[in-house]
């Protein structure tokens, strides 16, 4: 995956440009500007007919397991390797979205595809282990009558892009089992190939650990249609969305958003693990205010930026009511949203006003202020649930061990002072006590940084809390990709990641997960509080 940080004016201190790009079919990109370094934390800123099956949907679900849903059973099950896209050809030659982000098991969802072909077919893949496949066709489609649907349009006042496309196809998901699911588009011919993401949720969480799908922050990286979140077709963040909705395709990773970089790995790993599992998105955690009661543990992924108020209400209360949390990125819960219906249904338009937020109606209507959770008005930095807190973009740095001892490296080897090459990036977090900050609080790895000339610190930290949660931070938005990392690096593909650094945070994340699914690991594996001891002061 490369990044490249592009100088220049917007948002506070700087403006950042990644474009990320992973091995084989999975490509992820990002626009957007935040705080960088040099201010430090804080500093500034048609139709619709139902496709049949040809067979392959057509086996029960998994048994059922503790929390009814077995994953061991189902990734014993064969899998398809050949879920890629190989074939994307041009750029409108086919692209979809799903008009539900997620549905329960055996619901259908809307297809809305445009393609320039006169057929095409849709492939259901639920991505996991099988084996290293990493995803099994669960249904397909018989072929289908393409349509080029019409062109989009962009909201004058929030600059949104709005498709308007007619229901293409209703996809009936009865015997899908939960998980994250990428429906491939294949255009007749070998015209063009496209993803497009949809999760089958879990109806309850109980003794589960709960993968998050992190879809609002998808949604604010895409610019598909010209804008997103970060900026316009200009290039300026004053030409960006304000709101931007899910009745769109993904332009990135060929459809995909960034689940393949971010997400899949996660996935993966947790599924070979074969721990009971829950599937839910961020919408999802919004929405349902006891989703999450009873869950072993919440897992974040590895870029989960944009979080509405509710859902962080929810996941806090699920940590005061002892499930775990992992968040397996950095810069996560950073930006406050606001979740708004779409003319497809609830919860589709994500609202997001930055540093323009006196001009947002619904903040004149009385509600929270779509800015950064830290900034004013109404200042709740996100330290308080994650225990570490963003401080800056963009940075590349090894990944330095300092507390060898503590129970998440048991069986890596590492030992004091050991550096993992470029582990640490593109943004990183540390534990910094201005901010609120739970205690105790463990440091395990101190890695020291530059960040556009001001020297600082890289941390992943692990703190418990009265209810017995344990709550663990990476500090590194490079964490889940290091999962897949394999070789010596020298490619430079995922950053130049190497195998030593996957084998690392493999370890540590097996390690954790399966402390994590047994119950709230703050009673088996109290945190030990050593910021004084890192960092020499309170």
């Amino acid at each position: 995956m490369d990044q490249e940080h592009i100088p220049g004016g917007a948002e506070g201190a700087g403006r950042r440009r990644f474009l990320a790009i992973a091995t084989g079919a999975a490509t992820a990109a990002g626009l957007g500007s935040v705080t960088g370094c040099a201010g430090g934390p804080g500093g500034g800123g048609g139709g619709g007919g139902t496709p049949k099956g040809d067979g392959a949907g057509k086996e029960a679900p998994a048994a059922p397991g503790r929390g009814g849903f077995d994953v061991k059973a189902e990734n014993a099950r064969p899998g398809n390797a050949d879920w890629h896209v190989t074939k994307a050809g041009p750029a409108r030659a086919i692209e979809g979205f799903a008009d539900r982000v997620s549905v329960l098991p055996g619901e259908s969802f809307g297809l809305h595809v445009s393609t320039t072909a006169p057929r095409f077919t849709v492939s259901a893949y639920r991505m996991g282990w099988y084996g290293g496949a990493r995803a099994r066709l669960v249904w397909r489609s018989e072929a289908l009558t393409g349509v080029r649907q019409p062109e989009p349009t962009v909201d004058a006042g929030t600059r949104m892009v709005r498709t308007r496309w007619p229901r293409t196809a209703t996809v009936d998901t009865k015997g899908w089992p939960e998980g994250c699911y990428l429906l491939r588009l294949d255009a007749q011919g070998g015209e063009g190939q496209r993803f497009v993401p949809v999760t089958v949720r879990s109806a309850a969480t109980a003794g589960r650990t709960v993968i998050v799908n992190a879809v609002a922050t998808w949604q604010a990286y895409n610019r598909w249609g010209g804008y997103g979140s970060y900026d316009g077709p200009s290039g300026g963040y004053a030409s960006r969305s304000l709101s931007v909705t899910f009745d769109r395709p993904y332009e990135y990773d060929d459809g995909a958003g960034l689940f393949l970089v971010y997400e899949a790995p996660l996935v993966a790993l947790a599924e070979r693990l074969g721990i009971p599992l829950a599937y839910a998105t961020t919408t999802d955690v919004a929405r349902e205010r006891r989703l999450l009661e009873g869950a072993s543990a919440v897992l974040s992924p590895g870029h989960d930026e944009y979080w509405s108020p509710e859902q962080r209400a929810h996941v806090t209360a699920a940590r005061d009511a002892g499930s775990n949390i992992a968040i397996l990125g950095a810069n996560c819960c950073f930006r406050r949203i606001r979740l708004e219906p779409s003319e497809l249904g609830p919860d589709r338009t994500v609202v997001c006003y930055k540093s323009s937020y006196d001009q947002d109606p619904g903040f004149r209507r009385g509600q929270p202020a779509t800015v950064d959770f830290r900034s004013a008005p109404g200042a709740d930095p996100e330290s308080s649930l994650l225990g570490v807190i963003y401080d800056g973009y963009p940075v590349d740095a090894p990944y330095v061990v300092t507390n060898p001892g503590h129970w998440l490296f048991e069986g890596t080897g590492a030992k004091a002072g050991d550096g993992f090459a470029h582990l640490v990036g593109v943004e990183y977090d540390k534990v910094n006590t201005g901010f609120p900050t739970p205690r105790p609080i463990e440091i395990l790895a101190h890695s020291p940084v530059v960040c556009e000339g001001r020297p600082s610190h890289q941390d992943t930290a692990y703190y418990t809390v009265p209810s017995g949660a344990g709550v663990f931070a990476t500090g590194t938005m490079r964490w889940v990709e290091a999962l897949d990392a394999t070789g010596d690096g020298r490619s430079g593909t995922n950053h130049g990641l190497d195998a030593r650094s996957g084998a690392l945070t493999t370890r540590v994340t097996e390690n954790l997960l399966r402390v994590f699914a047994a119950g709230p690991a703050g009673r088996t594996h109290p945190a030990q509080d050593n910021v004084k001891a890192v960092y020499g002061g309170s």
